[in-house]
């Protein structure tokens, strides 16, 4: 079977290599010129298999006078006239129960145990030069009523079924991670998740790009996909800026960008681009100077994930539409964020800014598999947010077996 996979990110190549595994004939198409040059090039490194806490959680509402008012908050809401905006921004609202948060974890968990397994094999397939580590993570929390809150994730999590983490006192945390050292008296206290990982996904969507493209796929770069034609009920062909594709079924992911082609089709799909922002910076070496556990300060909203010689600096969530500028405020702010969290972890003589749209639904749940009223052959495989890397082969391994269904 011919199958279109529209997106070269980490969501779209991870379902074109599963695909392709399953033996099927493979074509991606995307406007970059190379593989995840949208929202997962500089994303935040963090493989988060077991610590999966949606951001709709009941803890927002008390927070959110402070995240939305205060000048250097991390995240920023500024409001459009975008109907698409307020439905998303109250959705996402009504979704911040604790049902609903606790609903989500469950089907978060399990699939992010799904894309492990296919990370894994993937891994061991085409063992990419990506910068992998094991290191596992901390999250940090600034105060006893967010160690509360995340003991409770914890309690959870475990009767789900997740991996070994639990909580850890400052000086245990400078423990396992020494680079910590500094920062110590304004950490509360931490979630240590000894199983978790980090890696380049650009990296990875490059090596998975040059397999694909070995093992006979055909991957058309620098390819802009205008619209999709639909009839009798299915799409008869993906209409790109270098002429029309036509294949047996059409797998849409293209993050943000997904609900541009699915609106023509009468399609809505509950998809918001939450903006953020990294830094990428030269870690010194030596014990104690840059992290090399993963480690998620949750008060700043800011990630850190070493990979090799370099410190992945990630964060901020921003609901301002489709704007993919870098404001030099926000990148002075992660600058900041890493001076005051690890001031011996590089000397900050090159930054390499970086902002992506990461695709979300209000629940944090991905969309994977077909839309009702949609064409019977157009899948969907977007609404990653922040986890698309951790998620991503979990959503290819459910795709493809709901196409071969």
């Amino acid at each position: 079977m011919h199958i279109c996979v529209l997106g070269a990110g980490i969501a779209g190549l991870a379902a074109a290599y599963t695909l392709q595994a399953q033996g099927h004939q493979i074509t991606v198409i995307d406007q970059a010129e190379v593989p995840a040059d949208g929202a997962s090039g500089g994303n935040g490194a963090q493989l988060s298999y077991s610590y999966v806490q949606p951001l709709a959680d009941p803890a927002i509402w008390g927070q959110l006078p402070k995240l939305l008012l205060a000048a250097d908050s991390p995240l920023k809401f500024r409001l459009r006239a975008d109907p698409r905006q307020w439905a998303w921004g109250l959705a996402f609202l009504a979704a911040c129960r604790r049902p609903v948060s606790e609903r989500s974890t469950a089907r978060l968990l399990a699939l992010a145990e799904r894309s492990r397994q296919g990370f894994e094999a993937m891994r061991a397939d085409l063992r990419p030069d990506c910068d992998f580590s094991s290191t596992g993570k901390l999250v940090l929390y600034p105060d006893q009523q967010g160690l509360d809150g995340a003991e409770r994730q914890i309690r959870l999590q475990a009767r789900l079924g997740g991996q070994p983490q639990r909580l850890v006192s400052p000086a245990e945390c400078v423990a396992l991670e020494p680079a910590l050292a500094h920062y110590q008296s304004q950490v509360a206290g931490a979630v240590h998740t000894p199983s978790e990982n980090a890696a380049d996904c650009q990296q990875v969507c490059a090596a998975l790009a040059h397999a694909l493209v070995l093992r006979g796929a055909e991957l058309r770069l620098g390819t802009r996909v205008l619209a999709l034609q639909a009839e009798g009920g299915r799409v008869s062909a993906v209409q790109t800026s270098a002429g029309p594709v036509r294949a047996d079924q059409v797998v849409l992911s293209l993050g943000a960008d997904s609900v541009r082609l699915a609106a023509p089709l009468g399609l809505r799909l509950p998809v918001y681009p939450l903006k953020g922002y990294s830094l990428t910076l030269d870690a010194r070496s030596g014990p104690g100077l840059a992290p090399k556990v993963s480690v998620t300060d949750s008060a700043r909203k800011v990630v850190f994930a070493r990979l090799g010689s370099r410190l992945r600096v990630a964060g901020m969530v921003e609901l301002l539409g489709y704007d993919r500028g870098i404001p030099a405020d926000r990148i002075a702010s992660l600058r900041r964020s890493a001076a005051e969290v690890f001031p011996q972890c590089s000397d900050f003589a090159e930054l390499r800014p970086w902002s992506g749209l990461r695709p979300a639904t209000p629940t944090g749940l991905p969309i994977t598999g077909r839309l009702r009223g949609g064409p019977q052959n157009l899948w969907f495989n977007t609404g990653h947010g922040a986890l698309g890397f951790t998620l991503a082969f979990g959503s290819a391994a459910e795709l493809a077996s709901a196409l071969g269904a």
